[in-house]
């Protein structure tokens, strides 16, 4: 929130929530750096290149635009399990590289058939295919890299310093892929993601964590290996705890700002420009607690501090819902932004941090499969519900479901009393060969 992880914006503020000192690791390892700077990099050619994907089904109409977003999400979606597995199996770097290579191939490919035969929409579909079916496999090894990459102590800085720059990566990505598309069309966007898988892959070549195949897994189908990592997340108490809450998240504050506020605009009748400047604070609050947590470290109890981040979620989405300005409305996306930002930067190391080395891409698919189903599903119950009762009511209930969900978390004994890190050791990482 997302995996792919996840109040005052003061220097103080994380502290007070959590009630007790934040865990701090000291300085992040360089290697973790670097993978961190590929990955942005790749992140912000992906963005690019999905914009421009989008702009050009929406030349053939809204079906087709709807028929590629779906081309993407759907083998996502289906093969994410089996993704995590054969990370787990094979390793998450070696997947990576794969992974990397296969995009910089569909890419350029892309690219070549779209300047001799520009954009009909079996390219676009076929692209989107291709694309969901890679992240299927990527996402998850790529989500367990920072628990491979630095100690469990560690995770909260890491992963919030990864969030801070993913939300930099979106806000600037929609205004770079708008100038790219205009100035060199899908073609050019497709080679500049491209290039920007190229970095990633020079990160991942030039780190190697070392990690080594179970020769238990390797005996086992990969249908027993997905069942297997099912079976551990159900068992752990504070894996089944954690996912409960992600999947709440996920259906009642991440369509809030993508599909909620818009609706609400206009039946406020403020044009796009001001839907745009409240959907954009959230992320301010978001990047504002990602830092904080980066530069401070987590609170000590992530999993009550989590919690805490969803009843402040489910207040700011209250107060968007009875916003009667636009400068009210910003507020409360604002705060959502904070709530979320505490959610993701405390559920996101929790979950990494208690997962089994031997189970981290196959428990990162099934955390990114929890979103995605949520949000598909929500998306389309809510959508229906505010064009029955209008967007205010359906704000609303998004507020009673945040806030309902974080107190039930406070009242699980096993989230609620959660450490900030497991002693569980991490691979050391050595040059690679």
């Amino acid at each position: 929130m997302n995996s792919s992880g996840a109040v005052s914006v003061s220097p103080y503020g994380l502290a007070m929530i959590s009630c007790e000192a934040p865990v701090s690791g000291g300085r992040l390892p360089r290697h973790y750096i670097v993978w961190l700077g590929g990955v942005l990099a790749s992140m912000l050619g992906d963005t690019v290149l999905y914009f421009a994907l989008g702009w050009a089904a929406s030349a053939h109409g809204g079906s087709v635009a709807a028929l590629v977003l779906t081309a993407i999400n759907l083998p996502r979606v289906l093969l994410l399990l089996v993704g995590g597995a054969v990370g787990d199996r094979f390793g998450a770097r070696k997947i990576m590289l794969i992974g990397d290579g296969v995009m910089i191939a569909v890419t350029v490919l892309l690219a070549l058939v779209a300047f001799r035969w520009e954009t009909p929409t079996w390219l676009l579909i076929g692209a989107g295919l291709l694309i969901g079916a890679v992240d299927a496999f990527y996402l998850p090894a790529s989500g367990s890299m920072p628990r491979r990459l630095v100690g469990a102590q560690k995770l909260p800085r890491a992963l919030a310093l990864r969030q801070t720059g993913g939300q930099v990566v979106a806000l600037a990505g929609g205004s770079l892929g708008g100038l790219v598309v205009a100035a060199v069309g899908l073609p050019g966007a497709a080679l500049f993601d491209a290039a920007t898988f190229g970095i990633v892959l020079w990160a991942m070549a030039s780190i190697r964590p070392a990690q080594k195949a179970s020769e238990a897994a390797a005996r086992k189908g990969t249908v027993r290996e997905v069942a297997d990592g099912l079976r551990i997340a159900w068992r752990d108490p504070v894996l089944r705890a954690a996912l409960v809450l992600v999947s709440a998240a996920a259906g009642s504050l991440l369509p809030v700002i993508s599909l909620l506020v818009p609706l609400l605009a206009r039946h406020h009748g403020w044009g796009p420009g001001t839907a745009g400047v409240v959907a954009a604070a959230q992320s301010l609050g978001v990047i504002g607690i990602a830092a904080l947590v980066a530069g401070r470290g987590g609170g000590a109890r992530p999993g009550r501090t989590a919690a805490l981040g969803l009843i402040i979620g489910g207040c700011g989405t209250a107060l968007l819902a009875l916003a009667p300005s636009p400068a009210v409305a910003a507020g409360g996306s604002v705060i959502i932004g904070i709530g979320s930002g505490v959610f993701s930067a405390h559920i996101a190391p929790l979950v990494l941090a208690t997962t089994p080395d031997s189970h981290l891409s196959r428990l990162q698919a099934l955390l990114t499969l929890v979103q995605s189903t949520a949000l598909l599903a929500m998306n389309n119950a809510l959508g229906n519900v505010a064009a029955a009762a209008g967007p205010a009511l359906t704000l609303g209930l998004c507020a009673g479901a945040a806030t309902f969900t974080g107190l039930v978390g406070l009242c699980s004994a096993h989230l609620r009393r959660a450490p900030a890190h497991v002693a569980a050791p991490v691979p050391e990482l050595r040059p690679a060969q």
